[in-house]
């Protein structure tokens, strides 16, 4: 009897060592996969390390347009004004150098010629909660001390419903896109108007979509109203002008780095099915259990 119990006590000790660890693919042409229990990521390292497909089995909640800028994720440095337009090609265009480490993925981008900026990119999962971790980090190359903050850029379809918890009447600039305030968080229907809009916000460390019976929940750093990037903000919401695609996006904390310094910010990725399509509090319930 002794023996069996001991036996079923590592055999159960096995399956949670193996649940913890992420399953991780080299699927050939410089892409990767990183899995854990229904949730796959693929990650283009040959493509500026972008986020290409986040799918909770074989459904996809992130954009898959061939248009460029139109698709998938990416990180970019704040405030935009350092670089304006275009994305920095080191940071989001060229190929990164990728390693496994353990049980992560790590993705590392070239010196920005123009910023003197290097991007690490790690992936790796929380399989407690279910989710997939992204921890980008900064390091200053420059030689001198530097102000920066991290940006994620996510893009999903024109379709479905946006929201996080920031007053409506504190969403800037006010009345570009019909959002909606209920139970104490701002919603917001997607609609299609023929201009490029942009809406920042002071959140509480979380975003979520909704769309097509599946929920994405992007968990961060909750920033107060002073540690943006100048004229940025902890969540921006773009809309590509027409039925075209949507970017979520988040910040984290404008930071000074020292010469060699680095600064790391992580957001943690949720994907579950949800019925139901309209703002509730079932729905908001639902939300703050996974990023309690």
């Amino acid at each position: 009897m002794k023996k069996l119990v001991t036996l079923l006590v590592t055999m159960v000790c096995l399956a949670s060592a193996s649940a913890a660890n992420p399953v991780i693919k080299n699927l050939g042409d410089s892409k990767y996969s990183i899995e854990v229990g229904d949730l796959f990521m693929t990650i283009n390292g040959g493509g500026g390390g972008k986020i290409l497909s986040f799918k909770y089995k074989d459904v996809e909640v992130i954009s898959q347009s061939t248009f460029p800028e139109s698709f998938g994720s990416t990180f970019w440095t704040s405030p935009q004004k350092e670089w304006n337009w275009p994305p920095v090609q080191e940071f989001d265009k060229q190929p990164y150098t990728v390693e496994e480490k353990g049980n992560s993925l790590v993705m590392t981008s070239n010196v920005s010629a123009r910023l003197k900026y290097k991007i690490r990119k790690e992936f790796s999962v929380d399989a407690k909660s279910n989710a997939i971790v992204v921890t980008y980090s900064i390091i200053n190359e420059s030689g001198e001390t530097r102000k920066v903050a991290p940006w994620e850029i996510t893009r999903v379809p024109n379709e479905g419903l946006i929201f996080f918890d920031a007053p409506t009447d504190q969403i800037t600039p006010a009345d570009l896109m019909p959002f909606k305030s209920e139970f104490g968080i701002s919603w917001y229907q997607t609609d299609e108007a023929n201009q490029n809009r942009k809406i920042n916000a002071d959140g509480k460390g979380w975003l979520a979509y909704l769309n097509n019976g599946l929920l994405m929940v992007k968990k961060f750093q909750d920033l107060n109203a002073s540690q943006p990037a100048p004229e940025e903000a902890e969540i921006q919401v773009y809309v590509n002008r027409g039925k075209s695609y949507i970017e979520l996006e988040s910040q984290g904390a404008y930071t000074e780095l020292k010469a060699g310094e680095s600064l790391d910010w992580t957001v943690k990725w949720f994907l579950t099915p949800y019925e139901g399509a309209a703002p509730s509090k079932a729905l908001l319930k639902k939300v703050k259990k996974l990023v309690k």
